[in-house]
């Protein structure tokens, strides 16, 4: 299956320390949503990266091949079903197409919050990763 990762699960060295088994893919572009910070994480010190709707807006990311086994490690990992959502989003390769993928948001009414700076160092490596920075 694909998962379309964004923020920190772009960094292909996080994403492995995760899901030992996934294998990146391509560059992804989510639609109609826009990236987020939210809550207040003890580990990171700051809000943490989710997504929300927002009409005419983007989320770049990346799609990585994952077994079904990974997405339990990812859905531990995010704190599913306490504190994250799973979603079933459509998003476009670098050639326009479809692609239909599972990610993770944030559940629940939460506040937005700065995330650290050691946070964003993390996400920002993960675009690195992947050219889009």
């Amino acid at each position: 299956m694909y998962y379309f990762a964004y923020g920190i699960h772009l960094s292909k060295k996080k994403m492995l320390q995760i899901c030992p088994g996934s294998k990146p893919g391509f560059v992804a572009t989510l639609p109609n949503y826009r990236l987020v910070f939210l809550g207040w994480s003890r580990q990171w010190r700051g809000g943490t990266v989710s997504i929300r709707p927002f009409r005419g807006e983007k989320v770049l990311g990346a799609v990585y091949d994952i077994s079904d086994r990974d997405l339990k490690l990812l859905d531990n990992y995010e704190g599913y079903p306490r504190n994250a959502d799973k979603l079933n989003v459509t998003v476009f390769n670098e050639d326009s197409e479809q692609v239909p993928a599972v990610t993770h948001i944030r559940a629940g009414n939460v506040e937005e919050t700065p995330p650290s700076a050691d946070y964003l160092s993390v996400i920002q490596q993960g675009y690195r990763d992947w050219g889009l920075f």
